[in-house]
């Protein structure tokens, strides 16, 4: 009896603290950007949520299982989208390998090795020849890698992310970038999760707006 009595204060104390975090008072220009003009989304129905990431970068390896986890329970009208960046000459190498891989169908045999080999081995992955060699070996066709990574589709694809970017005012990764209208970051929000928390907010103000 005493301890279902202790399991259900507990249960009622975690509530009551994530109702807090729930109604949070986040700001805008503190916790979030919103911008002077607003960038185009990939869809007009539904609300867009775009992580711009780098497959370098340490903080987006470790972002990666938040977001993920944030995606497999975002509501039906979200349209979750992930964008690499290229905010240096270093990093063009890798966002046009993410759009070579997704224009083969074959994101998801190298999305999270990529990330390992960058953001935490620092390999040298930096051409299309070392990166065909590297994709190789997760199953992937080199030659066609290599053929997708210098054809016109994928350099216009990451011209296109790159200009939405650069409309958005991104500086750093990850920044999550939500209905083309609103940016938040760790640095922002707080923390790479409290990021998510103002994802969540963003989101119900973007849909309620909708209605």
């Amino acid at each position: 009896m005493f301890r279902s009595l202790k399991v259900a204060v507990l249960l009622l104390s975690a509530l009551a603290v994530f109702g807090q975090a729930n109604a949070a008072d986040w700001k805008e220009g503190t916790h979030y950007k919103k911008l002077n003009t607003p960038v185009r989304t990939n869809s007009d129905a539904g609300i867009e949520v775009a992580e711009v990431f780098w497959y370098g970068c340490p903080h987006c390896y470790n972002f990666k299982p938040l977001a993920e986890a944030w995606e497999a329970n975002a509501p039906d009208y979200v349209n979750y989208v992930r964008i690499p960046a290229a905010l240096g000459r270093s990093w063009e190498p890798h966002a046009k390998a993410f759009y070579a891989l997704e224009a083969m169908g074959s994101l998801d045999k190298v999305h999270d090795a990529l990330f390992e080999a960058l953001a935490v081995e620092h390999r040298s992955l930096d051409d299309g020849e070392s990166l065909a060699k590297f994709v190789a070996g997760h199953g992937v066709d080199a030659d066609e890698f290599l053929e997708n990574y210098k054809g016109f589709g994928v350099n216009a694809r990451m011209q296109q992310a790159q200009a939405k970017i650069r409309g958005a005012r991104v500086t750093g990764t990850p920044t999550m970038l939500i209905n083309g209208k609103y940016t938040t970051s760790a640095s922002m929000a707080g923390s790479l999760e409290a990021s998510l928390e103002v994802v969540d907010y963003l989101v119900e103000k973007e849909h309620a707006a909708e209605q």
